[in-house]
């Protein structure tokens, strides 16, 4: 089968198309041809070994996993002996976690795993659109116990984890204040923000109002910065932050300003069942920014390097 490997950390350039043994899978997995799966800003740092901490975990020298792709979509070509929830022919979509393997036509995940049947009111490209950023989101503003009417913050408010939170924190009741850029302000306001502020003309950390739930998606303020219009005793959610700023976040915790929340959490069947019916109801709605054949994922990576996408960068595989 085709999948993009890499074989050294760098630019995406060491991403390269190769023909790799078609995976089988075992008792208790599923094979799945993959129609669609997308390149996230994990995915990135993963191939950049960006912080070094990749590199502890995945592998000093080089990488251990080959294949990327944390995200996918597609139809269930084979299943294992024992498995009893899905069957040939399923259409579903799911996230593979650290196993990753998703930019590549098959792939084998347990039954278990994070996966859920695809509604018919979605493609294969939506659907692999959904896991990375809506987890992330749900994740974390669960754990903030947004109440209705707080004020929420969502800095970095157009990428994969700030659409998705926007949507969120409207549906959970919140006054919602996107921030992001000139360009796409109009996009984050008919997400459902109730206010919009342009970062780079306007900053932030200098504004005269404090809010309960501020929700730093991309890494690119100070956390210092945000807690100065954090309310006393509000929450300051630290979505990607590197480890600079979570001993900052680590500070402003102990000091007793905010409660600060930081790290990460798997993905399981029981989230991707919570996503079925926020899709179903509405709460969440696929963003899609561009779509690039697998042939093309280096102009991916080199697009989502960037920073500026709007929403996910889908990658579909024929």
């Amino acid at each position: 089968m085709k999948a993009i490997i890499f074989n050294k950390y760098g630019p995406p350039e060491v991403l390269v198309m190769a023909e790799v043994e078609k995976p089988v899978p075992k008792d208790h997995e599923v094979l799945i041809k993959v129609k669609a799966t997308a390149v996230n800003s994990a995915d990135c740092r993963i191939r950049r070994a960006d912080p070094f901490l990749v590199r502890l975990v995945f592998g000093l020298f080089r990488p251990r996993k080959k294949i990327l792709g944390l995200v996918l979509a597609g139809e269930i070509e084979d299943v294992g002996k024992k498995v009893s929830r899905y069957k040939t022919g399923d259409k579903i979509f799911g996230a593979t976690e650290l196993q990753f393997g998703a930019n590549a036509e098959y792939a084998c995940m347990k039954e278990t795993d994070a996966l859920a049947l695809k509604p018919d009111t979605i493609t294969f490209e939506e659907a692999a659109s959904i896991p990375f950023g809506a987890h992330t989101a749900l994740n974390f503003l669960q754990k903030a116990k947004i109440q209705p009417g707080q004020k929420v913050m969502i800095y970095g408010a157009s990428g994969a984890v700030g659409t998705a939170a926007v949507q969120l924190a409207k549906h959970f009741g919140a006054h919602v204040t996107g921030v992001c850029s000139t360009t796409n302000l109009k996009l984050v306001k008919s997400l459902g923000a109730d206010r919009v502020i342009d970062y780079t003309k306007e900053d932030v950390s200098r504004l005269p109002e404090t809010w309960d739930v501020i929700f730093e998606t991309v890494d690119k303020i100070s956390t210092f910065q945000l807690a100065r219009i954090v309310k006393k005793g509000g929450t300051l959610i630290l979505g990607s932050a590197m480890l600079k700023g979570m001993l900052q976040g680590a500070w402003i915790s102990m000091s007793g300003k905010a409660k600060v929340l930081m790290g990460s959490h798997k993905t399981t069947a029981s989230d991707m069942i919570i996503f079925l019916d926020l899709l179903a109801s509405g709460a969440i709605k696929p963003l899609i920014d561009r779509v690039y054949p697998l042939e093309e994922i280096v102009e991916a990576h080199r697009y989502v390097d960037a920073g500026h996408k709007k929403g996910n960068v889908v990658i579909k595989i024929n």
